[in-house]
C-alpha cells in the first residue's frame, strides 16, 4: 500500500480554530493488509517504525494531517483479537394489536447472540407514534413514587452523552421500518 502525501505549504496552513468551532469526528478504520506486499515489507524494514501496524497507522495519520480542515488528530492503534467472539444484536417486535394504549405500535426486544450476552434478551422497549407525526422509541424504565408523584427511571442510560442512546433509537426505528415493509409484503 503506497499513499502519496502532499503537505500544504506553510503559508496555506491555517491557525487553529477556537475550541467551540471545532467539531470532533470519530470513526474506526479497520485495514486488512497483505504482510507479503513488497512495498510494505520494504517500508517496515527501512524505517524505525518496526511493525506493519505502526506503518499503516502512520500512513493513515499523515494522510489525514495533510487535509486543511483537520486541526487535531488522534490515531490509536488497537488490534482486534480474532479469538474473541463478537456479539450480534437482533431487534424483535411484538405488534400492539389491541390498540391500547393509544399510539403504541409495538413492543421491542433486543436479542443477543455470540459473546458474553449470548442467549440473553433485553426487554421493555416500545415503538410509539407521535401525535405531531413521526415515531419514538422508549427504553426500559422502572417506576417509583416520591411524595405520591409517580416518576420513572430509565434503565438504559448513556455513560457520557446521549449520542449512543440516540444511535440505538435510530437503529430500532430503522428496524421497525423494515419490519413494517415485511408485513406489507406478506
Amino acid at each position: 500500500m503506497t499513499l502519496n502525501v502532499r503537505r500544504p505549504p506553510a503559508w496555506r496552513q491555517r491557525r487553529p480554530l477556537r475550541q467551540e468551532l471545532q467539531y470532533p469526528v470519530t470513526f474506526v478504520v479497520t485495514a486488512w493488509t497483505d504482510p507479503t506486499d513488497e512495498v510494505l515489507v520494504e517500508t517496515v524494514q527501512s524505517t524505525r517504525r518496526g511493525s506493519i501496524d505502526q506503518v499503516v497507522r502512520d500512513e493513515i495519520r499523515s494522510n489525514l494531517e495533510s487535509l486543511s480542515y483537520v486541526k487535531r488528530l488522534s490515531v490509536n492503534l488497537t488490534r482486534l483479537d480474532p479469538t474473541k467472539e463478537t456479539t450480534t444484536m437482533t431487534v424483535k417486535f411484538v405488534p400492539n394489536d389491541k390498540g391500547s394504549p393509544a399510539g403504541k405500535l409495538a413492543d421491542a426486544e433486543l436479542h443477543f447472540s455470540g459473546g458474553p450476552l449470548d442467549g440473553l434478551k433485553l426487554i421493555g422497549f416500545a415503538v410509539w407514534e407521535r401525535r405531531q407525526g413521526g415515531r419514538n422509541v422508549t427504553v426500559p424504565a422502572r417506576q417509583y413514587s416520591v411524595n405520591g408523584e409517580r416518576r420513572s427511571f430509565a434503565l438504559l442510560r448513556p455513560i457520557t452523552d446521549s449520542v449512543s442512546q440516540d444511535r440505538l433509537r435510530d437503529l430500532m426505528l430503522d428496524a421497525y421500518k423494515e419490519y413494517e415493509a415485511q408485513l406489507a409484503n406478506t
